[in-house]
């Protein structure tokens, strides 16, 4: 054995015993040819800990820290060794092993170093979490500064860490990564993180000192924060080019040439973006550095907005400008009478106001005629001042109203399985990509999938390998085929790489997110188990939706079952038991579908047929517990206060499967023992199993729903469309989780809140005193905020369902308005109901309302119960003070 193979030898063992402290020096005795012929083995060595099971996770993490090194200091080109040292299956999301590098890497040429410098600022898992690295070698080599956005946020991750003045100060990358960072899309999170302009590690003053010092230019910083705040984002990301803005402080000059800018910023902006840009904008307006052109503009665009306080400042600043010039009254009294049409009834009255004042200054006829025009845009309230102000005819009480309401959703008919395997396995390969996402496309795969299996399985287990070439599932051993993964799982199972869980295995669930993803799953197993078979018995599936909201049609079933018996198969238990709950019972053909199945002269036929007229419910009881004292309290957090109260039924116990066996086997109560900690990736088709049950699907979805609106995720409310959607009969369970989506803390959740509302009112299912009585217990214990609730039942409103509404706040508010103590946010609830009485009318006594109504003061409660009082008794002949 030659000395060069044995030091090959030894380095390889250093590396394979993880010591990669001994691979630097091992390394320096080898020259090229060596290190190059160790290459082939270090490649072998890290093919071969990638293969290795988690028991050996620690030895893994030792080798492949070596292998880092031994790599790094082998390789001749610069690409192959930055190919290395970033790959990441051999980073350790740490610096271990960069000192190790720099020492192999330390007599490597200059240009070399630039070369693998500036590739290593390109990937962000090597620029920002070893920043130091890619540092070193930047010095090493006296190359230019990369500007890459991972190393732009590896380096401001250094420096904020105490002294950040000095640090920036120091050093020499400060003034040119400065405005790169200035313009990055996403502000790194340290920028972000300070208690204030008085915090040493606070970027915007220390920013501001440095450019008082001269070390960084003034007008540069200007502009990067006003590039930055033109382009938008997330007001997160915005938050420190605009603190730095203000810092910074803008001349006379640098605000009259930025007047587009600031413009800009006013229309679209964020709103701490817009009220700093209407500041600058206020500020030339009364300097005389504003055209009443370009006024006009920004007030338009501003007035639009839905900032009450943006809105109002704006009115203000017209007001003076006004005042200032009043021949400038007819190019900005047009704009505003924008805000007559804003949701805030007192803005619209401060407009008309405004208006009202500057009147006589217009002498242009087409102007006051327009001005004129624009009270329709006005609440009712306002409109009989508008009259008299513009001299028009006073307004109809006596038109009549009607609603507005969206058209019954049209059931979609789903599309039928793949008729040939190319097709298939276009589909699956976009379902196994997502495999939840879509459930529609998820059951077309699953029904296609037993469709081509029992035609020719070995024509579909070779499609299914070369359509999947290379991936993990593949591979003998690497799966569970436990149904959690979905099609995956079934893929698995085709080809014979997966034990397959038996599909009747599945223990009792202990919460409700287990109830319905085990059910899922074992759906998903049956198959899987058949596949697994040489040839399924069943030529498709019993259960494959025909309508988007996985319901089956019910003579479909019927000519499905009669398939299965002529041709001598017998149903899947998994799959009958789930065709039984999609079937729809309100169907205007149940009927007969029932007769034909009983005549099949089969069990499955007589089990369709005796579930079809059957009336009873499997929705279980309901019980909301009171809520507990603090956060400490077991009782805090409304899915833990859910109570479900299962009910014995017959016919599950004696005929369902057991993972349908919580719909009513043996009685129960409570079965959220979870909370909200249990998450499942199956979720988006829980709907599927009971789409002709809304009422019992709304109560087991119900614990998902309340702690996702709990804990302000976005996208809580993701079921309401489900059960707006579903059959079967809407009851408590169905408001009680509508009432938590009109609560939900982001507007996309109170907008499909708002949705689901109407299309239960359009299909007449919505009760707006049962909505109303919900509502009342979440307000009164804090779980649904009233601003919240007032702004889906603004949104509701505007689409033309005042009356719905008005319905539903006027069986609210007593409860509201009986609260021991003034409930935050009532107003807006008061004033959304003004508005609804004042359209669509409605007449009758809001207990506490006359009371409220009859104080002093013009808070906004006050203002608005005075509001709804006067609306209330010009239906019913009655004036506040005769109500109190």
């Amino acid at each position: 054995m030659t000395e060069t193979t044995t030091a090959v030898e030894e380095l390889l063992a250093a590396v394979r015993a993880g010591a990669c402290e001994k691979v630097p020096g091992l390394l320096a005795g080898l020259d090229a040819d060596a290190r190059k012929a160790a290459l082939p083995k270090l490649s072998e060595l890290r093919k071969e800990v990638r293969g290795w099971n988690w028991e050996r996770w620690n030895e893994q993490r030792e080798v492949r820290r070596a292998l880092r090194v031994a790599g790094a200091g082998c390789h001749t080109g610069p690409a192959a060794a930055t190919a290395w040292i970033g790959a990441r299956d051999l980073s350790d999301w740490g610096e271990s092993t960069v000192d190790g590098v720099l020492r192999v890497l330390a007599d490597r040429e200059s240009a070399w170093l630039a070369n693998v410098a500036q590739r290593l600022a390109e990937r962000p898992s090597v620029a920002e979490d070893e920043y130091r690295l890619v540092h070193t070698l930047v010095v090493r080599s006296g190359c230019p500064v990369p500007t890459t956005e991972a190393y732009l946020r590896g380096w401001s991750r250094t420096l904020t860490n105490g002294r950040l003045l000095d640090r920036l100060r120091e050093d020499p990358q400060t003034p040119v990564l400065v405005p790169y960072v200035l313009a990055l899309t996403e502000t790194p999170d340290r920028l972000t993180w300070s208690a204030g302009p008085e915090d040493p590690g606070h970027w915007p003053t220390a920013l501001k000192a440095l450019a008082e010092e001269g070390l960084l230019e003034r007008t540069a910083l200007v502009d990067g924060c006003v590039s930055r705040l033109l382009r938008g984002g997330r007001p997160r990301d915005l938050r420190f080019p605009l603190a730095l803005l203000r810092l910074l402080g803008t001349t006379d000059e640098e605000r009259r040439s930025r007047v587009p800018d600031w413009l800009g910023m006013a229309a679209d902006a964020p709103s701490p973006v817009a009220a700093y840009a209407q500041e600058v904008l206020a500020e030339l307006a009364l300097g005389g550095g504003l055209a009443v052109r370009e006024l006009a503009e920004m007030s338009g665009a501003v007035l639009f907005r839905s900032e009450k306080k943006l809105v109002r400042a704006q009115l203000t600043l017209l007001g003076k400008a006004l005042r200032r010039d009043p021949g400038a009254a007819a190019e900005l009294l047009p704009v505003v009478t924008d805000a007559f049409g804003h949701e805030d009834t007192t803005v619209q009255e401060r407009a008309l106001a405004l208006v009202g004042r500057h009147l006589k200054d217009v002498a242009d006829e087409q102007v006051r005629e327009e001005l004129a025009g624009a009270a329709e845009l006005l609440s009712p309230v306002h409109r009989t001042a508008a009259a008299e102000l513009f001299g028009l005819a006073a307004p109809a009480d006596d038109l009549p109203y009607v609603e507005v309401l969206p058209p019954v959703p049209e059931r979609r008919p789903v599309a039928p399985a793949a008729g040939t395997v190319a097709e298939l396995m276009e589909d699956l390969v976009s379902v196994e990509r997502r495999p939840f996402e879509a459930p529609e496309e998820f059951e077309r795969a699953l029904d296609g999938l037993v469709r081509h299996a029992h035609r020719d399985p070995e024509a579909l287990r070779a499609a299914v390998r070369e359509a999947f070439a290379g991936a993990y599932w593949l591979e003998s051993g690497s799966h569970l085929g436990d149904g959690s993964r979905g099609v995956t799982d079934v893929l698995a199972a085709l080809v014979g790489t997966t034990r397959v869980t038996r599909p009747d295995a599945c223990p009792r669930p202990s919460c409700a997110h287990e109830a319905l993803t085990w059910a899922v799953q074992a759906r998903v197993r049956e198959v899987a188990w058949q596949l697994a078979q040489a040839k399924p018995p069943v030529p498709f599936l019993l259960a494959a939706p025909t309508h988007h909201t996985a319901a089956v049609d019910p003579l479909v079933l019927v000519e499905r079952l009669r398939e299965y018996r002529d041709s001598g198969a017998e149903p899947l238990p998994l799959d009958l038991a789930q065709a039984l709950l999609r079937v729809r019972k309100a169907d205007p053909s149940a009927s007969r579908a029932a007769a034909e199945a009983a005549a099949l002269g089969t069990r499955a036929g007589e089990r369709l047929a005796a579930w079809l007229t059957a009336d009873a419910s499997l929705a279980p009881g309901v019980r909301l517990m009171p809520r507990g004292r603090d956060e400490r309290s077991k009782q805090w957090w409304l899915a833990d206060r859910l109570v479900l109260a299962v009910r014995e039924r017959r016919v599950i116990r004696e005929e369902f499967p057991q993972a349908f066996r919580w719909l009513g086997a043996e009685p129960a109560e409570s079965l959220n023992g979870c909370g909200y900690y249990h998450w499942s990736g199956l979720r988006p088709l829980w709907p599927g199993v009971l789409p002709d049950d809304r009422e019992t699907l709304a109560a087991w979805l119900l614990p998902t729903l309340a702690g996702g609106a709990e804990w302000e995720e976005r996208g809580a409310a993701w079921g309401l469309t489900a059960l707006a959607e579903g059959d079967g009969p809407v009851g408590p369970a169905v408001h009680l989780a509508l009432a938590v989506g009109l609560g939900c803390r982001h507007v996309e959740d109170r907008l499909t809140a708002v949705d689901a509302l109407l299309v239960l009112a359009s299909r007449g299912e919505l009760d707006p005193s049962l909505l109303a009585a919900r509502l009342a217990v979440f307000v009164a214990d804090g779980t649904v905020k009233p601003n919240r609730l007032a702004d889906a039942a603004r949104t509701a409103a505007a689409t033309g369902a005042y009356a719905t509404v008005r319905a539903v706040l006027l069986g609210l508010l007593p409860s509201v308005l009986a609260a021991p103590k003034p409930v935050h946010g009532a107003g807006e609830l008061l004033a959304v109901a003004a508005e609804c009485v004042e359209r669509s009318g409605g007449s009758g006594e809001v207990p506490g309302l006359a009371e409220l109504a009859a104080r002093r003061g013009t808070t906004q409660l006050v203002t608005q119960a005075r509001r709804l009082a006067v609306a209330l008794g010009r239906r019913t002949g009655r004036t506040v003070s005769e109500a109190a």
